[in-house]
């Protein structure tokens, strides 16, 4: 189980990532924009979000940091735009987990099946944090 960083921007991922990969003398990132997901047939993904990054990640001194924008209309508060990532290898672990950190919290998306997971959720817990939660069985390369 790792815990890693996730930092959401506000339309300039791709700026900020490309940034810190050189400062921090990265691999090239791989970049997923929104408008490079499955389409959905209940939703028309507007033109605005099509060319806003939906990930991308760097590995930073042996951390994982983690990087998207924030999808056009979703909140975005300087300060509040970092959460904690767990991604682990066991199913019952990221249950556990999630069910734990969610008492006195707010979900903001309940553990489902996503196009990249068995098993991903989010939340912020009682004390403001927001936790993000994913299923890693090896099969996306992201």
């Amino acid at each position: 189980m790792a815990v890693d960083i996730y930092l959401n921007f506000n339309g300039n991922c791709r700026e900020a990532v490309e940034f810190y990969a050189k400062v921090f003398e990265t691999e090239k990132p791989k970049i997923m924009t929104f408008g490079e997901a499955p389409p959905d047939p209940n939703f028309t993904l507007p033109d605005e979000a099509k060319n806003l990054v939906m990930h991308s990640r760097l590995t930073i001194n042996g951390s994982t940091v983690m990087f998207s924008d924030v999808f056009p209309g979703m909140p975005f508060v300087v300060g509040n735009n970092i959460t904690l990532s767990i991604s682990s290898k066991n199913m019952d672990e990221i249950k556990s987990l999630f069910n734990k950190l969610k008492e006195g919290g707010s979900v903001g998306m309940e553990l489902q099946e996503t196009f990249w997971s068995k098993c991903y959720g989010n939340l912020t817990d009682k004390f403001g944090i927001g936790w993000q939660f994913n299923y890693d069985s090896g099969e996306t390369g992201w």
